[in-house]
């Protein structure tokens, strides 16, 4: 990194980015080689009241919409430009739905600093004709600038309230640049340390979605913990096997890791995904996942049913439908292929993937 200040941009505003915003924003009063400001892009919306959500953020510090009752920070500036928001700012970080990080960037190429490096916290896959991208490589490459990632055992309202919380930066070759990430999201609170393996800490990231939503349809059908579990390191063990096909060079120990086998975990017992899937089940498949992310997340997004699809139309077109029956049996199930009830019955789809 250059010996001037950093200046830090957030590239999203919703729970998580708020979340986000809130720990970086603690941290670059602190460190000394960070300007103090913090800028944070958000997707203007108008309130109830007919106010503009970035100006009651500026004026209350608070995102009323999608973390109510938190204090982001007084160097927290709400800026519904997204250029603006990334003007002069060299740490760039983006956590918005992964559905939206294409057409971020497309807005942003030319318009940040020649030394910018950015930092995803975002959980999904680009997919091309090609076959699928991560969505820091579609960053890297879309900006022609460094990615890392940081996912974890991540639920933002938990780490809003500083609970204890542990995350993981996943970086290529740079690890001066992934310490730096670390230094800025690292507090008392939330534990951060970095691997060398930006693949397997953002599939993991991403895969363990798909589990949660597997799970949600288990609490659903109320089957008890020893179902949850057998779920849990079934879809354990997809997630890895899913990792090392796209890319060989994965560690095992990274499963290890807060973005392993911990985010799994605490997504399967909480969080959106599960939270959905459970209702999903619970009315028999009759109720569209579009339906309960209205009723349910307060504006936020599910990631696992379109993670889902995404992993689908992976394997579908690799012929490996049959290595991964949970997953593919996940995915018939959110398209009403096949009823809830049949996520115990994964293993009888193996050998008939194609439905």
């Amino acid at each position: 990194m250059a010996s001037s200040k950093s200046k830090v941009a957030i590239i999203g505003s919703g729970n998580w980015g708020s979340v986000a915003a809130k720990l970086v924003a603690s941290n670059t009063l602190k460190l000394p080689n960070f300007h103090d400001e913090v800028r944070m892009w958000v997707f203007e919306e108008t309130l109830p009241s007919g106010e503009k959500l970035s100006s009651v953020i500026n004026q209350s510090k608070e995102n009323v919409r999608y973390l109510p009752g938190v204090k982001l920070g007084e160097n927290v500036v709400a800026d519904p430009d997204v250029e603006s928001a990334v003007k002069d700012a060299n740490m760039l970080v983006f956590v918005t739905p992964h559905q939206f990080i294409d057409g971020i960037c497309k807005k942003l190429v030319g318009k940040i600093r020649q030394d910018a490096a950015a930092i995803s916290l975002i959980k999904g896959m680009d997919l091309k004709p090609e076959g699928p991208s991560m969505v820091s490589k579609l960053i890297k490459d879309s900006l022609q600038i460094d990615c890392c990632v940081l996912m974890g055992a991540n639920i933002a309202n938990e780490i809003a309230k500083e609970q204890f919380s542990e995350a993981t930066v996943g970086y290529a070759e740079n690890k001066s640049l992934a310490d730096e990430w670390v230094k800025l999201f690292n507090t008392n609170y939330f534990l951060v340390s970095a691997v060398q393996d930006v693949a397997g800490v953002e599939l993991c990231g991403t895969l363990k979605n798909v589990v949660a939503v597997a799970a949600g349809f288990v609490d659903g059908l109320e089957l008890g913990n020893n179902t949850k579990a057998a779920i849990m390191r079934i879809g354990l063990n997809e997630m890895r096997a899913f990792c090392k096909m796209l890319f060989a060079s994965v560690n095992d120990a990274t499963f290890f890791e807060s973005c392993g086998v911990a985010d799994l975990i605490t997504t399967c017992l909480g969080g959106r995904n599960r939270m959905c899937a459970e209702a999903f089940a619970k009315n028999g498949g009759k109720r569209s996942f579009d339906e309960l992310e209205a009723e349910l997340l307060n504006g936020q997004k599910l990631q696992g049913v379109l993670t889902a699809k995404e992993v689908y139309t992976v394997l579908s077109q690799r012929g490996c439908l049959q290595m991964f029956p949970l997953f593919t049996t996940v995915h018939h199930i959110c398209t009403g292929v096949l009823p809830p009830s049949d996520i115990v019955r994964y293993r009888e789809h193996a050998y008939n993937s194609a439905l």
